[in-house]
């Protein structure tokens, strides 16, 4: 068998028996290495250990069990977890919010959203009373507020803006001062939030590789991790996610568009050219986790 087919085989497994919590050596087995071996290999390849792979796939059921009005307790048992507190701290720990607050979708939030137009085209800011939530290019506004629903389906939506909107409307600008700040109001995983405090980190004008973010960001062999990562980045714009691209050279995909991305990325080239001192980091940006 070649690697490929013995983590394949390893991966397939754990997709057909995380219900029963199988344990390293277990998974191991399908792969027919030692565990310590194996751990090696396979985090080499999925870019996350087999542990938290299966924490994943966890969550991700009892996501599913929540969303269908299952109570915590049975989406911990269907899950194959051992009570409702390891279901609390893997939610906590993957999800930054409690199962009982997945499962009310954000019923104690209120989120203020808004409409606005740049030169890169029309955006939905949201925003809670802790900062902006959430930054999306918005070519079709029905379609963006159904996402911003159905994140946060249980929550207060209203249509009003914020002193948070005006000051993203100024960003766009390029009128933010290095006295402002603007305060992002996250909702990640621990790892998600490195990532995206690590995009924070590359200036205007600039722009590094998915491996060169992924050694930043302390997660050297997880590329492919942490391009999902950035795919699932919930305030374009603000957190630069477009400053990323392929080994290669080429721009690589992107949420909004690969032709919104060429047009960034050129934009910034060219201000930086221009004005060489207004770069990004002389702005000042403060992220929270929920």
């Amino acid at each position: 068998m070649t690697d490929y087919q013995r983590i394949a085989a390893a991966i397939g497994y754990i997709q057909n028996n995380f219900r029963a919590q199988p344990t390293l050596e277990q998974i191991a087995e399908q792969a027919h290495w030692s565990p310590f071996h194996f751990q090696r290999k396979f985090q080499e390849w999925a870019g996350v250990s087999p542990k938290k792979f299966l924490q994943y796939l966890s969550v991700a059921h009892a996501k599913h069990l929540l969303q269908r009005q299952a109570s915590v307790a049975e989406a911990t048992y269907a899950t194959g977890l051992s009570g409702p507190g390891r279901l609390h701290d893997l939610f906590v720990t993957l999800e930054a919010m409690t199962p009982g607050e997945y499962r009310q979708g954000g019923a104690s939030l209120t989120i203020g959203y808004s409409f606005g137009e740049s030169r890169f085209g029309p955006y939905l800011v949201a925003s809670t009373s802790k900062g902006i939530c959430r930054l999306h290019f918005a070519d079709d506004a029905d379609q963006a507020l159904t996402e911003l629903r159905q994140e946060w389906p249980q929550a207060t939506l209203r249509a009003q803006a914020s002193p948070e909107h005006a000051q993203v409307a100024r960003f766009f600008a390029r009128e933010f001062g290095p006295t402002d700040r603007l305060n992002l109001h996250l909702k990640g995983t621990d790892f998600q939030l490195k990532v995206w405090e690590s995009l924070l980190r590359i200036p205007e004008g600039q722009l590094t590789t998915y491996a060169g973010l992924a050694a930043q960001a302390g997660y050297g062999p997880a590329v492919r991790a942490v391009g999902t990562a950035i795919g699932a980045n919930p305030v374009g714009y603000l957190i630069p996610c477009h400053r990323v691209i392929r080994n290669g050279g080429e721009l690589g995909q992107y949420r909004w568009g690969a032709t919104r991305k060429a047009a960034l990325v050129g934009w910034e080239a060219a201000q930086l050219v221009s004005v060489p001192q207004a770069t990004e980091a002389e702005h000042r940006t403060s992220s929270e986790q929920e």
